[in-house]
């Protein structure tokens, strides 16, 4: 893997995303790795760089992912950097 570009803090799931990635029968590993190494999935062009802008500021971070099933998955990473959350749309 290569190198997170920030620290993650205490990894979490909510009880929504964790049913969507065994449904899907996906593991969480793969979208953390690619949260961590700066990969923000399906998020637009504007959200792209106030990701990259939080890296350097210390702001949140947000990434989107679509499973398998087509259930969309995001990725937050505190300001704070002391949590990183996967969560459905629909529980933020």
């Amino acid at each position: 893997m290569t190198t997170a570009r920030f620290p993650p803090g205490r990894i979490v799931a909510t009880p929504g995303a964790l049913a969507a990635l065994a449904e899907a029968g996906e593991s969480p590993d793969i979208f953390l790795k690619r949260h961590f190494i700066g990969d923000w999935g399906e998020v637009d062009e504007h959200d792209r760089r106030e990701n990259e802008l939080s890296i350097v500021q210390g702001f949140r971070l947000l990434s989107s992912y679509t499973l398998s099933n087509e259930t969309k998955l995001w990725i937050i990473t505190e300001a704070d950097r002391s949590v990183t959350t996967l969560l459905l749309p629909s529980e933020y």
